[in-house]
């Protein structure tokens, strides 16, 4: 399906002085690719220690010195590349990118230019509106750059070779987005994709993931626009911003008879604004040519296939087998699998000690209750101290009608708070909260109230969405512990609805 021909969306259009305008969105991500070392030399990727203290001497780009390809960021490369249901070039090519800055030693970076290690390949973005598919155009692996630091000392800027060489995967998508929300759904999917693999750990926070985002804006039906580049987003808020501050500007300035320069420019989340930084280089100002230290990178069909038979369930497939295997709705598929960590903990609850309990059921406490409590301490889900074991016994206990729903919300809150470890039908067994089935002990609940109010049974034979009330005194009498369908029921017999 071409995207380009995708018609124009009203919902997606942006109102301006002279009428709708579509805004059009490409991605470059730059995801720095989980490995123990960098691209091209020993020194070590770990985030956060002191100034320039994981930095060898091919980093600092000392005479002389050779860089030598780490095969384990070609892997990740690879698989990131399966996982993008992605073309994988057998034989790539290491170009060198002339600039100078004073975080590039080297006077050059070592990427990919006309020959990715990964090509053509596309991610399916779930959206309100639907499904839509989002083109991959390449991967390539390069080496970043180091840090300027311009805020701690009054005249100087500092330099942290830290991240200097370390391996970026920057993965460019086509400019098939055509909103902000498109856009941070889209970023999120593919971090979602690359934290399964296990390829980048999508920390925004510590810079693993970075975007930069092309935007332009056009009439409905009219060709691309004039682009420019926001470099460097570094949260998905920051994104979805970025993208409505900079459409809103390029149509002020078409409406107002200018015209756009194609420019990289920076978002500023304080002021709500991006500012020029610099004209757009094409790529013949970065004067790439074939690195001659490194020789082409070239790999079998065998060592794809090798790296294709470990992958782990992807996303997508692990949605459609929820869906299938657990008869969950789309939508509670989705939110399941977003985190790995979050579908391995919603599996190992609805299938605790090998019984077979209500999927459903499972999932709404994980998504409602348990979820609650998480976002409260701060935690994911899997990360909290309610343990898979004690949601599948939560949900036993409801469906051999030992306690209501309601009760066990009440289970949940002591496990939450002074039962930490305990066994849900444990505490229910201490505590004495199993509900009352014994139908004797609720009919002469329910006999006492229908006796003391002959007012309200008079309400509810002529109305009978007035039983919530009995039901709510008859519950109020047992304590919250009498069985709900048996009050009911007992209640509607008794009082003829």
């Amino acid at each position: 399906m071409n995207m380009h021909a995708r018609p124009a969306d009203p919902k997606k259009l942006i109102k301006g002085a002279t009428g709708d305008w579509e805004v059009v969105i490409g991605m470059e991500i730059h995801a720095q690719v989980t490995s123990n070392s960098k691209l091209f030399s020993g020194a070590s990727t770990e985030f956060g220690g002191e100034p320039n203290s994981h930095v060898s001497l091919v980093d600092a780009a000392m005479p002389g010195m050779l860089p030598v390809i780490n095969a384990e960021c070609v892997k990740q490369a690879v698989r990131t590349g399966l996982g993008l249901k992605a073309r994988i070039n057998n034989r790539s090519v290491f170009d060198r990118k002339n600039y100078f800055y004073p975080d590039l030693p080297q006077g050059y970076q070592i990427s990919q230019f006309k020959d990715p290690i990964v090509g053509e390949g596309v991610v399916l973005v779930d959206t309100v509106d639907g499904q839509i598919e989002v083109g991959i155009e390449r991967l390539h692996l390069e080496q970043d750059a180091g840090k300027s630091i311009h805020d701690l000392h009054p005249t100087q800027s500092l330099v942290d070779l830290n991240r200097s060489g370390v391996a970026l995967m920057e993965i460019v998508s086509r400019p098939d987005l055509r909103s902000s929300e498109e856009a941070k759904a889209y970023v999120t999917k593919l971090r979602t994709i690359l934290r399964y693999l296990g390829t980048c750990d999508g920390d925004m926070e510590k810079g693993s993931l970075r975007a930069d985002v092309n935007v332009s804006v056009r009439k409905p039906g009219d060709d691309l626009g004039t682009r420019c580049e926001i470099k460097n987003v570094n949260s998905i808020r920051f994104i979805g911003q970025a993208i409505e501050t900079e459409a809103r500007r390029q149509i002020g300035i078409i409406e107002d008879g200018g015209k756009i320069d194609q420019e990289t420019r920076l978002f500023d989340p304080g002021r709500g604004e991006t500012r020029s930084m610099r004209s757009k280089e094409e790529a013949h100002d970065y004067r790439y040519f074939p690195d001659p230290d490194l020789l082409p990178l070239e790999f079998d069909d065998a060592f794809v296939a090798e790296l294709a038979a470990h992958l782990p369930e992807l996303p997508d497939e692990k949605k459609a087998r929820f869906v299938s295997q657990y008869g969950l709705s789309a939508y509670d598929a989705d939110v399941l699998v977003a985190e790995k960590a979050t579908a391995d903990y919603y599996e190992a609850a609805v299938a605790h000690a090998g019984t077979a309990r209500d999927a459903k059921a499972v999932a709404n406490w994980i998504m409602g209750d348990v979820s609650a409590y998480a976002n409260s301490v701060g935690l994911p889900v899997a990360e909290t101290h309610i343990r898979p074991a004690q949601i599948a016994g939560l949900v036993d206990l409801i469906a051999d009608q030992t306690i209501s729903g309601k009760i066990a919300k009440d289970v949940l809150l002591l496990i939450i708070g002074e039962e930490k470890d305990s066994d849900p039908r444990a505490i229910v067994e201490a505590r004495g909260m199993r509900q009352v089935t014994d139908t004797g002990a609720i009919e002469a609940a329910v006999d006492a109230i229908i006796e003391a109010n002959p007012d309200k049974v008079a309400q509810v034979q002529a109305k009978p969405t007035m039983l919530g009330w009995f039901v709510g005194q008859v519950m109020k009498q047992t304590g919250g512990k009498a069985n709900p369908q048996a009050v009911n029921d007992l209640l509607k017999g008794k009082l003829g609805i």
